[in-house]
């Protein structure tokens, strides 16, 4: 799927910046681009001649870094330490688990949750045990091991000695 004009100007950017071509007469004439061997490449008319535009997409993956992706990725590597804090404070449900991280804005999509109990299951972590619903069908209950307490521990250690170390640079101006 192509993505829109506009979104695809705003990520060369710094490609066409360079050739000194005014963002509106880029806008009226690009005729083509495409992606090959790793490559974009943008035809263009300007000038009264067709020109060509070349960038690696590695260069322009590295210009279009932005903010909600890495917040994204921030809550991902917490998910883990969070998921494993919940179900040791008891036995859970698991939309009770998408709910706390829903509130805590933990967690984006709840498909990510999924993979990450059956990991947690797969490495004796956490285990779950299925009770008997009156609304519906059987529910998974999970509750951590022995285990996945040690685990989470060392967790919460490594929590402690980061948001230390975080503090401390973002601390000094």
């Amino acid at each position: 799927m192509p993505i829109p004009r506009i979104a695809f100007l705003e990520r060369i950017r710094p490609f066409y910046q360079n050739y000194g071509i005014p963002i509106a007469s880029l806008w009226q004439g690009i005729m083509q681009y495409k992606v090959a061997w790793k490559t974009l490449v943008l035809f263009f008319f300007y000038g009264g001649q067709v020109k060509r535009i070349s960038c690696s997409a590695r260069a322009l993956n590295h210009h279009t870094m932005n903010v909600a992706n890495t917040q994204i990725q921030m809550r991902k590597g917490l998910l883990e330490f969070c998921v494993l804090h919940i179900i040791s404070r008891g036995e859970v449900y698991t939309s009770d688990l998408i709910e706390e991280l829903t509130q805590a804005q933990m967690i984006v999509v709840e498909g990510t949750l999924y993979p990450l109990l059956n990991r947690l299951k797969s490495a004796e972590l956490v285990t779950y045990r299925w009770v008997e619903s009156e609304a519906g069908p059987p529910r998974k209950y999970y509750s951590i091991t022995e285990e996945g307490k040690s685990f989470l521990l060392t967790l919460s250690d490594t929590w402690a000695s980061l948001v230390n170390s975080t503090n401390e640079i973002t601390s000094k101006n």
